[in-house]
């Protein structure tokens, strides 16, 4: 089944919600699913089934769906047993429901029995025209609705990123670290066990939705490899698509299969096939959610020509070790004209190559001014930022120390830190100006959060890569993408 794009509406941008199974226990999917919709400020109306009819959470809610008002909710939250959902699907129809996610297991990963289970499920949902999400699903976001309806944390910042997962688990990690870079979401979806809407399904809606610029998804098993690819390539003619598999290992391929109930194809097959189809995939979850949070927030490079800046020798050789190991990128010979200009700007001890090492010698504006001097080079298509939070980082141990605020360094402190936030906000605005992609890295993305230029990154809603490694990994991505489009263009 392929769902009109007005139940996806239905799914992703209810005008109110059921959620079928509400319980008064804290520990019930049924109060975890009203809870979290709840909690996060869901605008639409909430209504809610419960067999004793009891309040839950201060909402009145009703023995049976058929005691609820007619056209007021267009999705159904499901929490009850499988053994009634056919019978609840029915009901929610004749109310006007045109979409239900189902979190109930027990069906196609449960044996025989579970699977023709299923196929009626499918098949009523189908006769009733609902748009079937699940089953055993963990829920569905929608950032712009501020819906969150799942069984389990987190809800996202919003973003621009569109989810579709075969793990629900899997959701909720890109959701994690959503809210740890503040790179956000636009929609998420558990597909569970993808019965009747699929990931490339939920896809397709992204691709469309005015709301999702880059698709983010997790799959671990595809019935029909050939089907798949054919529609992902519509998909990456209109955006990026960020693929992560699970399985691709004989022992995974065993483990998704009792998982979800999906078989494991070739993956020297599906890896040809991805490139085939501009499909970006990441070897694991968390160079999936860097790189898709890079198409959410960086230009696509003309080029493959790589510019490192930084303010120490290290990180820029690791850098240059990194880009040497890459498909395609290639670290850029300084151009002539580019380091006479730098000489007029750094003492006579910088590298005087790319990698550019100020090697300390950054005077109040030095950062800023080499940045902008190296980005707008006609021969640089991106560049690679290090050695931001330096001062900031100082800055905290001075801050945290025995001797603040005297000794000036209460001056000296608020100095620091405002630098490093100016610098970031700073390559931020200068990649948005020139359309080419510049990736700012330090550890302490990961080691601190709230330092300066980290923040100052987060604030301008660019993701600040925890190493040098990571950025350049997404910015291979990046101009990976960025090639096929090329390709498909001339």
């Amino acid at each position: 089944m392929t769902a009109a794009a007005h139940d996806f509406h239905a799914l992703f941008d209810p005008k109110g919600v059921i959620v079928a199974g509400a319980s008064t226990h804290p520990g019930k999917f049924g109060f975890v699913a009203l809870h979290n919709l709840l909690a996060a400020g869901y605008r639409g109306k909430v209504f809610a089934t419960n067999l004793e009819g009891t309040p839950v959470l201060g909402i009145d809610t009703v023995a049976d769906v058929e005691d609820l008002p007619a056209g007021e909710a267009d999705l159904v939250f499901v929490c009850t047993p499988a053994t009634a959902n056919v019978e609840l699907l029915r009901k929610c129809a004749a109310k006007g429901v045109r979409a239900a996610f189902v979190t109930s297991a027990g069906y196609g990963e449960a044996g025989e029995a579970g699977k023709a289970a299923q196929d009626e499920l499918v098949a009523v949902a189908d006769e009733l025209g609902i748009l079937l999400a699940g089953p055993n699903g963990q829920g569905v976001i929608s950032t712009p609705a501020s819906m969150c309806a799942q069984i389990v944390a987190p809800y996202p910042p919003p973003g621009r990123i569109g989810i579709a997962s075969q793990s629900g688990n899997f959701v909720s990690s890109f959701m994690n670290y959503a809210r740890h870079y503040g790179v956000g979401v636009s929609r998420a979806v558990s597909a569970g066990n993808a019965a009747a809407v699929t990931v490339p399904d939920y896809l397709e809606f992204f691709a469309d939705d005015a709301e999702t610029i880059v698709g983010l998804a997790y799959v671990e098993g595809i019935s029909d490899g050939r089907a798949f690819f054919e529609r992902i390539r519509t998909v990456t003619e209109r955006m990026p698509l960020v693929l992560v598999k699970g399985g691709a290992s004989a022992v995974g391929a065993r483990a998704a299969a009792s998982h979800t109930g999906s078989l494991a194809t070739d993956d020297r097959v599906f890896d040809g096939a991805c490139r085939q189809a501009g499909v970006v995939r990441a070897a694991t979850i968390e160079e999936a959610y860097e790189a898709a949070a890079t198409f959410a927030t960086q230009p696509l490079p003309a080029g493959p020509n790589v510019c490192v800046v930084s303010t120490a020798g290290g990180w820029g050789v690791v850098t240059a070790d990194a880009i040497s190991r890459t498909r395609g990128l290639s670290l850029l010979p300084l151009p002539d004209d580019l380091r006479a200009e730098l000489d007029r700007h750094l003492p006579a001890r910088w590298s005087r190559n790319n990698p550019i090492d100020m090697a300390g010698g950054e005077t109040r504006d030095t950062i800023p001014t080499v940045l902008e001097i190296a980005a707008r080079h006609p021969a640089v298509d991106s560049v690679v930022f290090l050695g931001m939070g330096i001062q900031g980082n100082q800055g905290r141990m001075e801050r945290e120390g025995p001797f603040y605020p005297d000794h000036g360094l209460e001056r000296i402190v608020a100095y620091h830190e405002r630098q490093d936030r100016r610098f970031t906000e700073a390559a931020a605005a200068l990649a948005a100006e020139i359309g080419k992609p510049i990736l700012t890295a330090t550890e302490l993305a990961i080691t601190d959060r709230d330092n300066p230029a980290v923040a100052g990154c987060r604030e301008s809603g660019q993701l600040c890569y925890a190493s040098a490694n990571r950025a350049v990994t997404a910015l291979a991505h990046l101009w990976q993408y960025a090639r096929y489009r090329q390709r498909r263009r001339d």
